[in-house]
């Protein structure tokens, strides 16, 4: 498999799991479920692509190695929680206007 998909899989699996984890533990920012999860999904992709273009040796182009790996995770997690966070703030702010 092309180590641009495995990357892909990665940043959405970790987003994913990491807007769910904010959503679950902080009430004012929770989107329900599924917007936790596609929220996350979606920071996981754009925080794993930011982090990959600054990091140029965690974008896995010069082949999938464990560090590599563990720092799709770790970005993509983060940027999976951030947006959640963001997201939520935003709801939240609209809800009570």
């Amino acid at each position: 498999m092309d180590a641009n998909i495995v990357n892909l899989i990665i940043q959405i699996v970790s987003g994913l799991i990491g807007g769910t984890a904010v959503g679950s533990r902080m009430e004012n920012v929770n989107l329900g479920g599924v917007g936790n999860a596609i929220a996350g999904a979606v920071g996981g992709v754009g925080g794993g692509q930011i982090l990959g273009t600054l990091v140029p040796a965690l974008s896995g182009a010069g082949g999938m190695d464990i560090g590599s790996i563990i720092g799709q995770v770790v970005g993509s997690g983060a940027g999976g929680a951030i947006l959640t966070i963001i997201a939520g703030l935003i709801k939240n702010a609209l809800a009570n206007r």
